[in-house]
């Protein structure tokens, strides 16, 4: 009975928590948009290897398993921290390691043939996970405010700040369930679809900086922010969900063929 009346009373707080990096829904979009973009081999390669579970269904795993000591070294895998003034390739890289060297390790090692089917299936969750982490812009921010997490704001009178903002605030306040927001994305041309998976990893990251620049002087610290924020950036949220599912197709479809 104690027991059963500690769980009611915790309960509560333990609703309120939220998981980070796009969040459940944004990670979902973006690996059923890939899934929908895979050609048919890698779709193939893909199901047998993870028998059967979806992109969208193992997009959290990189999120879950935080929880686990185990497997805390690679939490700095997903993000990076830049200076507004330098670009990836001028600064010293963390020996622990950073969503790009994480996304990195993660192709190669799937590339490598003599890699064992256990760690093919723990990487390719992985990268899944970190394709869309580097596509949410304050992965890519700056490290004396954590990446926006110091930024205490108000969003509809309720307290956030601006990394959790673009985590999940956005995106969990257009209502929708991962598979309806997939599904209302832009269309893109193929010339389009091109030009988004054009590019290096690098090249990505360096794209997501320059947003960075956009979304830091968006707010001030303790702004009171209702629907004119959302107005005002909800197309770039879906710009980002949607190029890190065509990019992640692009490069499972390159690891696969």
């Amino acid at each position: 009975m104690n027991r059963v009346f500690l769980l009611l009373l915790c309960l509560p707080f333990l609703t309120l928590a939220k998981p980070p990096d796009w969040g459940r829904t944004g990670h979902r979009v973006i690996g059923e948009i890939a899934e929908k973009h895979l050609s048919r081999k890698a779709r193939k390669a893909i199901e047998q290897l993870l028998e059967g579970e979806s992109l969208a269904r193992v997009s959290t795993f990189a999120d879950d398993i935080k929880s686990d000591t185990a497997y805390r070294r690679y939490s700095p895998w997903h993000y990076v921290n830049l200076p507004p003034d330098k670009g990836y390739g001028e600064i010293a890289h963390s020996p622990q390691g950073d969503v790009i060297q994480g996304i990195e390790k993660c192709i190669a090692l799937l590339k490598d043939p003599g890699s064992s089917r256990p760690e093919r299936v723990f990487h390719l969750k992985l990268l899944v996970h970190l394709v869309g982490d580097l596509h949410q812009p304050l992965h890519v921010g700056r490290s004396e405010d954590s990446g926006g997490n110091d930024i205490q704001l108000q969003y509809f009178d309720r307290g956030t700040n601006l990394h959790r903002l673009w985590d999940s605030d956005l995106i969990e306040d257009y209502g929708m369930s991962y598979s309806e927001l997939a599904g209302t994305l832009p269309r893109v041309s193929r010339k389009q679809l091109r030009a988004i998976r054009t590019g290096s990893v690098r090249d990505w990251a360096a794209e997501v900086q320059q947003l960075v620049y956009r979304v830091y002087p968006s707010v001030e610290k303790g702004e009171k922010l209702y629907y004119r924020y959302h107005y005002d950036w909800w197309d770039t949220v879906e710009q980002q969900l949607l190029r890190g599912g065509l990019r992640l197709s692009a490069i499972l479809n390159d690891i696969y063929g």
